[in-house]
């Protein structure tokens, strides 16, 4: 079984977790909870509005170009704000590249963190840059944004995380369509006492009725997006946790236009004997024959060697933007 190299950030605080288990799930790009990581090149630039260059390594095609910090000002008190006021944008930003030197389109998933004088992360922010071709070089702009008035100042900042996958299987932007119709992606999670719940959401943006019916299709990947062999898939979530009310039978599940469907994936990172399989991305097909959607959740296996999925189960509708459902379908 091949065991990738840990991607997650070593945080995860446990949020409380939902019983029906449905459409929510684990934590890796929340803003502002992950910490910089020992040994990673922080950027740095003296206090200025204009940008600053820089001369950041990068990591995996990724690199800081250029930093704008606002200078020092005294922070505000809550008798001289009002409680609208108790945020304010921290005018700290980072230009950015991301050169593509393989061979296909990727879209890359980074995660930026802004940091303090001390090294302490203050913020994070993640960015999503689609379709770089091969030999290509995007340029774009990532804001710290607002920041309560007792955050330390941000002196400096860092590419934390970067993902990417294969553009023709990334999950499409919540404001597009693909020509299918359908639209699959996770969420960023639930965590308690080393239960862990993604989400999987099946949306149907096109114009004609999707039927699915049973499980999602899965594929587990190691961080250079080969499969990881050894891991049980489960059909529910019954041999992973009993604490979590009955699965539902499968279905099937008609979806109109504007409707969404979603499912879970349910694992415990429990450690014991043995080395612990830590699952980056995961292919999803949404039914037999459907195309198919790589995520990136992070599976922190452990070492229990198995993964449950719950059946797809129909959503609250929920209204959908005309500009969100012109698909093909």
């Amino acid at each position: 079984m091949r065991r990738p190299a840990d991607l997650r950030p070593a945080f995860a605080a446990p949020l409380p977790l939902m019983p029906a288990l449905a459409a929510t799930a684990v934590l890796l790009t929340a803003c502002g909870t992950e910490h910089a990581e020992a040994g990673r090149t922080d950027v740095r630039a003296s206090a200025s509005r204009d940008g600053t260059r820089t001369d950041d390594p990068g990591k995996d095609g990724v690199r800081i170009t250029s930093l704008t910090l606002p200078p020092a000002s005294p922070s505000p008190t809550r008798d001289s704000v009002s409680a609208d006021e108790l945020t304010t944008d921290s005018g700290a930003s980072a230009a950015y590249e991301v050169t593509n030197d393989g061979t296909e389109a990727w879209t890359y998933s980074v995660v930026f963190t802004f940091v303090s004088g001390d090294g302490g992360a203050v913020a994070n922010q993640t960015e999503t840059v689609r379709d770089v071709g091969p030999g290509q070089t995007v340029r774009g702009t990532v804001r710290a944004g607002r920041l309560p008035p007792t955050a330390p100042r941000v002196t400096g900042a860092k590419v934390f995380q970067v993902t990417k996958v294969p553009a023709g299987e990334a999950p499409a932007g919540p404001d597009t369509c693909p020509a299918s119709g359908i639209r699959v992606s996770a969420d960023k999670g639930d965590a308690a006492m080393g239960l862990r719940v993604v989400g999987l959401h099946l949306d149907n943006c096109g114009k004609r009725a999707y039927t699915v019916e049973g499980y999602p299709l899965l594929q587990l990947l190691d961080d250079a997006l080969r499969p990881v062999d050894g891991v049980r898939i489960l059909h529910g979530s019954g041999g992973i946790t009993t604490g979590a009310g009955p699965d539902e039978r499968p279905r099937p599940i008609t979806l109109n236009p504007g409707e969404s469907a979603t499912a879970a994936l349910v694992w415990r990172n429990t450690t014991g004997f043995g080395t612990p399989v830590n699952v980056p991305y995961v292919r999803v097909r949404a039914k037999e024959g459907a195309e198919p959607v790589t995520v990136t959740p992070h599976l922190d296996l452990g070492t229990t060697g198995k993964l449950g999925v719950r059946p797809w189960e129909k959503a609250e509708r929920r209204p959908c933007p005309d500009s969100t459902c012109q698909g093909s379908g």
